[in-house]
């Protein structure tokens, strides 16, 4: 246990033979239960895990006969969490990337009812610039500012990281089944946290690199299946929290910027087609466009801003 707390660390593992064992070995003492679950591995990971549980009865080994996701495996851990009364739930990838010695930084902030939810934030370390792959960098950065819009933790960055530790109350009271399945499932869970009002905190954790992990993922491919669906929890996260929930005006902002910003689109396509085609720019034409682009832009930015304020009481406040 940890400060009395019972603690479940969740390993989403996918052919993990060479790191799995890693993980389990260099896991902290007070860990109470390393519940792994293999994500229909074609290798070797399901034998070794089983040779360690052998020997522990600490670990844990779910296993899935359908691949279903680094998501989808994540939130078989997390319920089984939920259903066996675990005070918090952690979640470390099985390519041993995320260093166990940052696992009480992690922890603090849940144990002491700070936060609900802590994340890893590898960002604001001065040697991530230098340890992260370049194109991982700038992808994790981009995606880390849309998803500050898509969930209303405008305080949060490194989106992607997936080292984090989330309460009790936040385990039992989110729908896991429904959860993202893939690599979106950090920010799927973001903005389903922000939708009740869940406190959210980052933590600074040491960037891993090299050690061995092997990544399957198409940076490219990623950043564009991510953008769209943060653009569809971001709207998701409207209608849930500010009009089902609780009606805001920051919705009606929103709403008019869009509508705006279309038909500022609309009139700058007509206004290249005069010019193009008879070499001219039609007053009217060229009075509207500007009057649309630059308000609904205005009117967004003041929606942003809007949200921005609703939401900065979902730091936590730490304790003195």
């Amino acid at each position: 246990m940890y400060s009395n707390k019972k603690i479940c660390v969740v390993v989403p593992a996918h052919n993990e033979e060479t790191q799995i064992g890693k993980v389990i070995l260099t896991m902290p003492e007070f860990v109470d239960y390393i519940v792994i679950v293999d994500d229909e591995s074609k290798d070797g990971t399901v034998k070794i895990v089983e040779e360690y549980s052998s020997k522990s009865p600490k670990i844990i080994l779910l296993k899935h006969e359908k691949n279903k996701g680094v998501g989808g495996a994540i939130a078989t851990g997390y319920k089984w969490a939920r259903d066996n009364n675990v005070d918090i739930a952690v979640v470390m990838a099985g390519d041993a990337q995320m260093d166990p010695d940052d696992l009480p930084a992690l922890l603090d902030p849940v144990v002491n009812d700070e936060v609900d939810f802590s994340k890893g934030n590898r960002l604001i370390t001065g040697e991530a610039f230098k340890k992260i792959p370049k194109i991982r960098y700038f992808g994790n950065s981009i995606l880390s500012f849309l998803t500050k819009i898509a969930s209303g933790y405008w305080h949060i960055a490194d989106s992607q990281s997936g080292y984090t530790a989330i309460n009790k109350k936040a385990l039992q009271m989110l729908n896991w089944d429904s959860m993202y399945k893939r690599y979106g499932q950090p920010n799927d869970l973001l903005v389903r946290l922000n939708i009740y009002n869940f406190r959210v905190r980052d933590v600074e954790v040491k960037p891993v690199y090299n050690v061995g992990e092997k990544s399957g993922i198409r940076i490219w491919k990623v950043i564009f299946t991510i953008s769209w669906l943060l653009f569809k929890l971001f709207c998701w996260r409207l209608v849930a929290k500010y009009v089902i929930r609780d009606f805001h005006p920051l919705v009606l902002f929103y709403a008019l910027g869009f509508v705006l910003i279309i038909l500022s689109l609309i009139f700058g396509v007509r206004l290249f087609y005069y010019f193009f085609i008879f070499d001219r720019l039609p007053a009217m034409n060229t009075i509207a466009f500007i009057f649309t682009s630059v308000t609904g832009l205005q009117t967004i930015f003041f929606a942003m801003w809007f949200d921005m304020f609703y939401n900065s009481d979902l730091k936590g406040k730490k304790r003195q």
